[in-house]
């Protein structure tokens, strides 16, 4: 049976760790890490996925603001409040929670963050950076953080050597880790030392796409129905088939529990690094960051 990979363990010691460098920051620079988060509209997985972030940044010490406008917003309206916290000293990240309703532009707000203030890692600049190999001057996109941290707690941070195969080519997540097109998909899974799915179709990797002792990150959420447990009810499944899959690999992360308690500690971790830019001192490291 595979090791199971505690994302939620692993994401405490994250959060005290950005705790620790918080404080520092207060106490060596006078500076009070400041977040605002924006959200639109009346999603309640989005409410209370940012309910969650809020909660986590006042915990680290840092100034929260939650910044809450209806569905009815305006691309300009929204825009300048972004233009706003962009001019705001005491703000050093912007997060604006995605997805936004559907006649906002998401990508032209993305982009009209700071990038120095973009704690979600999404603007260009940002990306840029991460394409290019530099860790240290940018803020990396925060799942895919999230997932370099638990692939650590594995293989340590040299992974030289090792076959990583990537499945998913978004802009949040499968393009910031690496992707291609990728033909006869099964039997390029079956080479990988570190699988990393990351595509939104549940449990699509199967037992026979792993190759033995492998370590598997599942970054999938996928809500599906559950009617072993009444009508109506669902759960939430990864992208990876779990049961079967845990007794073929090496280590597993499971959902929920593994990669999203990870997102919104590197999320904690690029806003203090985002206040020790503006501060002009060394941002703290976390991780492979």
């Amino acid at each position: 049976m595979a090791r199971l990979i505690n994302g939620k363990e692993v994401a405490l010691s994250v959060i005290e760790t950005v705790k620790d460098r918080a404080k520092a920051l207060q106490d060596d620079a006078g500076v009070t890490v400041g977040l605002a988060v924006v959200i639109v509209g009346d999603d309640l997985a989005s409410h209370a996925y940012v309910g969650a972030k809020s909660r986590v940044a006042k915990d680290c010490g840092f100034t929260s603001v939650q910044h809450t406008l209806p569905a009815e917003t305006t691309q300009k309206e929204l825009a300048l409040l972004v233009q706003r916290l962009n001019a705001d000293p005491a703000v050093h990240g912007i997060l604006v929670q995605l997805p936004l309703p559907k006649h906002l532009d998401s990508e032209a707000i993305v982009q009209s963050i700071r990038p120095e203030k973009d704690v979600d890692g999404l603007n260009v600049v940002n990306a840029g950076k991460v394409a290019t190999g530099d860790l240290k001057t940018g803020l990396v996109s925060c799942t895919p953080a999230g997932v370099m941290a638990l692939v650590g707690c594995i293989h340590g941070r040299d992974l030289a050597g090792l076959n990583a195969v990537v499945i998913g080519r978004s802009n949040l997540f499968g393009k910031p880790m690496a992707h291609s097109h990728t033909k006869n998909l099964p039997a390029i899974c079956r080479t990988a030392d570190i699988l990393v799915a990351a595509v939104g179709r549940p449990a699509m990797v199967k037992a026979d796409w792993v190759k033995p002792d492998a370590t598997v990150i599942d970054v999938g959420i996928n809500r599906i129905a559950a009617a072993e447990d009444g009508e109506g009810k669902t759960r939430l499944v990864g992208d990876v088939d779990f049961d079967a899959v845990e007794k073929i690999a090496g280590a597993i992360t499971p959902v929920p529990g593994g990669v999203g308690p990870m997102t919104i500690a590197m999320l904690m971790a690029n806003a203090v690094r985002a206040a020790a830019f503006s501060a002009g001192v060394a941002p703290p490291s976390f991780n492979n960051n």
